[in-house]
């Protein structure tokens, strides 16, 4: 229980860092509004989550 205690603060925590540096940094960078960094925004959360369970699949598959 205080594992997924800890967990759930963690990702508060960070959720609102994350939400922090949104509103306070991004207007602050020049980014150009192309279809191109749209796909990238839109497409690396998900390429991320992918490797990520991918490597934890393989760790898992060798234990």
């Amino acid at each position: 229980m205080e594992n997924q205690l800890g967990l759930v603060l963690k990702l508060l925590l960070l959720s609102a860092l994350l939400s922090i540096l949104i509103k306070y940094a991004a207007p602050s960078l020049s980014i150009p509004a192309t279809a191109t960094n749209a796909l990238i925004m839109i497409l690396s959360p998900i390429a991320i989550l992918a490797i990520a369970l991918l490597w934890r699949f393989q760790a898992y598959k060798q234990t």
